[in-house]
């Protein structure tokens, strides 16, 4: 990581740097029942993406993450330094995820990015890069120990 907490790029815009701040604090707060504070970070034309969806509107958003969040004990985000060009930032990140599906409920740590682009105070554009191995298939069972056995003859 760098030096920097934030590596700006062009002009800086408040209006940006506080609606990510609002970002991490919603993703660090959000559970299947608490959901409410989607609508206050997201534009209704919200498009998002991630290696297992693409949705665009706040109520498939809401109805998106309600699924995603069903099973989840726990989530936590460490962000890490953010690179603002504008309205457009990208933020690194380390998922803590507990999943009663994924692991017998046992942390798993996932890293990503997301891509974030900000109009008005709100996200409008929002999509997350992770490996899905390093998610799911390396925490499954049987092909989690072919997989985690493969890396290790790779790296």
């Amino acid at each position: 990581m760098s030096t920097a907490s934030v590596i700006e790029m062009g002009k800086a815009n408040g209006s940006v740097t506080t609606t990510l701040s609002q970002f991490q604090k919603l993703f660090n707060n959000l559970s299947a029942g608490n959901l409410d504070d989607i609508r206050k970070i997201y534009s209704d034309d919200i498009r998002f993406q991630d290696p297992f969806a693409t949705v665009e509107g706040i109520e498939e958003l809401t109805r998106y993450f309600a699924g995603a969040y069903a099973n989840v004990i726990s989530c936590n985000f460490d962000f890490g330094d953010p690179v603002i060009n504008g309205r457009d930032v990208c933020v690194p990140w380390v998922m803590r995820l507990r999943h009663k599906s994924i692991r017998n409920g046992h942390e798993v740590n996932v890293d990503g990015i997301s891509q974030i682009a900000i109009h008005g105070g709100k996200v409008t554009s929002h999509r997350d890069y992770f490996d899905v191995g390093q998610l799911l298939y390396e925490n499954l069972p049987v092909l989690g120990k072919a997989i985690r056995w493969i890396r290790s003859q790779a790296g």
